[in-house]
């Protein structure tokens, strides 16, 4: 398949079955890449058309990974490799890598062809989950790995008969268009498993993510009120932590249940949780840093990541034939990028949004691009972040592919210009950034988890950096004040849309004017949202001093240097573009 046709394919596929609307975001859909035959999976299922064993089919990975934690579930086998890799599966399944879980089950398979949980695993990993809806080839392969489970039940217990005949409720032969039905109806299921076995942590997980399931990534609505059914899985997932606290499946899930809401903190636990829990999982070992940002944890966001990118460098020279779990060692680095920059430490930032595209193969820049376009921006991002604009001029164009980095890489090329005060070159890369903008498909947006309203926070967002140059000041605060309160719309992330808060522009633009107290109001905003950063700390000092609050503004001081103390250099402004006297 060439690249074009691959490329239109992906494009309809994903026209045709997003149904998370315009608030999905991150990598929750990149599943879809199982059109273009990039991920891994029961290949044996796919090709049959009817319900059969494992002969003859070749392991990928059939040694045990070392870092895979405790957890265990007693399956129905006497076979202790089976146990094993069942147990390895289930590991890799909640830690997300379902594609691994798949390869460990095969080889469980093998061992105890007699064992219906091995099947039930199979179907659970080729469906659905809460980064990917699943895809008609996916559907087919679940859809007979349970009815192999179901052809074996008899040799079930009844906690495993139980989940093997709700899961049977998720799939359908030829698959179902509208899947809607069917996931409501293994959730119901998977709540009855629940009632009946309500001391069995792992039942409760599946019944907390049957119905995530049904709205993933909508837990919320846009102000982080929960909305219907959210509750339900909180307390869920709660109740299972405190029958086993050490529950890989249900601290993961917990923090993403967690993580847009109004009260982020309540998945500190989870997150301390899985700090070293999976030390083989890049994924898990990243998950606290969703928690850590939202409750201004910077070091702790860094180390964690630091930690997931040599686990996942690690995990490749095991099992190197990878699909989707190519966007999760991506998002690791853009998720460390993102808080170096936050707590001022450049040169890791700008080291890890380098390795987003050093670690990333060619092919997969180019049939999986579209999906993680918007993060591969961030070498820009560090640069803008620490003005080094002469760096920005001679950054190279990125790929044309990459139809989003492209406008944003003219976009600072905008902004770097105009920081110089070379407002002819500035003016030329604003109309070259609205042509790229111009040039991108909504559905290519779409697919990174964006609408439009990214790309206008970037047209306002210029104009506001070249008008500031020029110091009209009342111009640049409308443009910036706009920009903010878009940005402050975006859906939510991980890490965020825009990773330099627009208020830390428009604090510095207060400063400059002396409005102290808008910009005191400005920094508490952007505080409120992203504690302990440093950047609105001290830009909060400068506020409070200009008002004369001089205890309130010796404690941000104190604050700020608490939280900068790893940073590579003290700060002298809330944004690079504005020095602040």
């Amino acid at each position: 398949m060439g690249q074009k046709n691959g490329y239109d394919l992906i494009s309809q596929f994903f026209v045709r079955n997003l149904r998370y609307g315009k608030t999905v975001m991150s990598f929750r859909i990149f599943a879809l890449l199982g059109v273009v035959a990039l991920t891994c999976g029961l290949s044996i299922l796919r090709s049959t058309e009817q319900p059969t064993p494992i002969a003859g089919e070749t392991i990928a990975q059939d040694s045990m990974f070392e870092g895979m934690g405790k957890h265990t579930r007693k399956i129905s086998t006497n076979s202790e490799a089976t146990q094993a890799y069942f147990d390895q599966a289930l590991t890799w399944a909640f830690a997300f890598n379902h594609d691994e879980a798949i390869r460990s089950l095969m080889r469980a398979a093998q061992q105890d062809p007699s064992c219906p949980m091995t099947w039930w695993g199979i179907a659970y990993c080729e469906g659905p989950n809460y980064n990917s809806p699943i895809t008609p080839e996916r559907s087919k392969a679940a859809f007979y790995a349970i009815e192999n489970a179901k052809s074996r039940i008899k040799n079930a217990s009844d906690v495993e008969r139980a989940l093997i005949e709700a899961l049977a409720k998720r799939y359908t032969f030829p698959a179902a268009e509208d899947r809607k039905p069917l996931d409501q109806a293994y959730a119901a299921a998977m709540g009855e498993v629940w009632k009946a076995f309500p001391q069995d942590p792992d039942v409760g997980t599946l019944y907390a993510e049957s119905l995530m399931m049904l709205r993933p990534w909508e837990l919320y609505s846009t102000e982080g009120e929960p909305v219907e059914d959210t509750d339900k899985i909180v307390s869920t997932l709660e109740s299972v932590l405190r029958l086993q606290p050490d529950h890989p499946g249900a601290n993961h899930l917990y923090v993403h249940a967690m993580e847009p809401s109004l009260t982020p903190e309540k998945a500190l636990k989870a997150a301390h949780a899985l700090d070293n829990l999976i030390p083989a999982s890049g994924h898990l070992l990243h998950m606290p840093s969703h928690i850590y940002v939202r409750t201004g944890l910077w070091n702790e966001a860094i180390e964690q990541n630091v930690k997931a990118l040599d686990a996942d460098q690690k995990y490749l020279k095991l099992s190197p034939q990878q699909g989707m779990q190519y966007i999760y060692m991506i998002h690791n680095s853009h998720m460390l990028a993102y808080a170096a920059m936050m707590s001022g430490r450049e040169k890791e930032a700008m080291s890890a949004a380098r390795h987003m595209w050093e670690q990333t193969p060619d092919a997969v820049m180019t049939s999986m691009g579209p999906f993680f376009d918007r993060w591969m921006c961030s070498v820009y991002d560090v640069q803008k972040r620490f003005g080094r604009w002469d760096e920005i001029i001679a950054e190279p164009a990125p790929p044309e592919t990459l139809l989003v980095t492209t406008a944003i890489w003219r976009a600072h090329r905008a902004i770097a210009f105009a920081a110089k005060k070379d407002f002819a070159n500035a003016e030329i890369e604003y109309t070259k950034f609205r042509n790229a903008r111009a040039a991108i498909p909504l559905a290519v947006l779409e697919m990174g988890g964006m609408d439009d309203r990214f790309l206008e926070v970037s047209d306002l967002f210029i104009r506001g950096e070249i008008a500031l140059q020029k110091e009209r000041w009342t111009l640049a605060t409308e443009l910036l004040t706009d920009a903010a309160a878009i940005e402050s719309t975006l859906a939510y992330g991980e890490p965020p849309q825009w990773l330099q808060p627009i208020r830390h522009t428009l604090g510095a633009v207060y400063l400059a004017t002396n409005q102290y107290a808008k910009a005191e109001q400005c920094y508490r905003e952007d505080l409120e949202k992203w504690p302990n950063n440093g950047w609105s700390l001290f830009g909060l000092s400068k506020a409070l001093t200009g008002l004369g609050k001089k205890k309130a503004a010796q404690e941000a001081l104190a604050n700020y240097e608490k939280h900068w103390a790893k940073a590579d250099a003290p700060l002298t402004t809330s944004c690079k573009c504005l020095e602040i006297d």
